[in-house]
């Protein structure tokens, strides 16, 4: 049941994949899960240019979004979104296992670049979101005043998912609880856990990417429509998601009065600052 009032949506979660960065090669992985789980892998393979991007948007109800850069090489994309000012957010993916150079990139990604949230892949570095490696980047995180994603659930690709179990957490929240934290990817199998943790933790979050609305388990809609209406972000992963589909699907769930409206945007404006 969608809200009354038409909402433009914010999308925590979009891959600004332009035909120029499509030409590169793309991880393995990524194309797995685009052609396993997704079946969108000509959509990775050929790229979308930033205008077509943009118009599926508009079409979509979509405002916002928040770009997910290429941390070695922000210019392209902080490049991209001064082409629509206020369209954009920039967010970029670090590997703690860099030590002081990740610290430094974070710096001057936060200060030259005005990058909001910092994100981290368990699988790719294979270590649990409460190893020692991580706990420096929560550190210079809450210094900067910048959020923190992790992801969350068993991946889709081959890839190890013990390090991206939910519970891990839980040390990371109880240390660090000025850190604005937020599971992406939703937490399959683990919804539970994870709905526990947030019931818990003030400054913990969940975003939905990767994920349409309408394959949500029950027990987070349940969550969403009672204590959790301020918890939890509407993301898309674009490309593995069309912007179009994810909305129609966003809106045809039972939410109660308000609450659609804080998931697809209020959550994620008031956490990233947008205005």
């Amino acid at each position: 049941m969608a809200d009354d009032v038409p909402i433009r949506a914010i999308d925590c979660w979009v891959n600004p994949f332009t035909p120029e960065h499509a030409r590169t090669e793309q991880p393995e992985f990524l194309v797995r899960v685009a052609t396993d789980y997704f079946h969108r892998e000509q959509q990775l393979a050929r790229g979308t240019p930033l205008d077509e991007m943009v118009r599926m948007m508009d079409d979509a109800g979509i405002e916002g979004g928040i770009l997910t850069i290429n941390a070695a090489d922000p210019q392209p994309f902080a490049k991209m979104a001064r082409q629509y000012p206020g369209r954009f957010l920039l967010s970029a993916v670090i590997d703690p296992l860099q030590a002081m150079e990740a610290l430094r990139t974070i710096e001057r990604l936060v200060k030259e670049y005005d990058v909001r949230l910092i994100r981290m892949v368990p699988f790719l570095f294979n270590r649990p979101s409460n190893d020692k490696a991580c706990y420096p980047i929560y550190a210079k995180c809450i210094e900067l005043g910048v959020a923190v994603s992790v992801n969350t659930g068993i991946p889709g690709p081959p890839m190890p998912a013990e390090p991206q179990r939910p519970l891990y957490l839980d040390e990371v929240c109880l240390f660090f609880p000025e850190l604005v934290l937020i599971m992406a990817h939703g937490a399959d199998p683990w919804w539970g856990e994870a709905i526990r943790l947030l019931l818990k933790y003030p400054n913990l979050y969940m975003m939905t990417s990767a994920y349409l609305p309408k394959y949500l388990p029950q027990e987070l809609l349940h969550f969403m429509n009672t204590r959790g209406q301020d918890k939890v972000l509407f993301a898309t992963d674009f490309p593995f998601l069309p912007f179009d589909r994810a909305i129609a699907t966003a809106k045809a769930l039972s939410f109660r009065p308000g609450v659609l409206r804080k998931y697809l945007r209020d959550n994620a404006a008031r956490l990233f600052h947008w205005d």
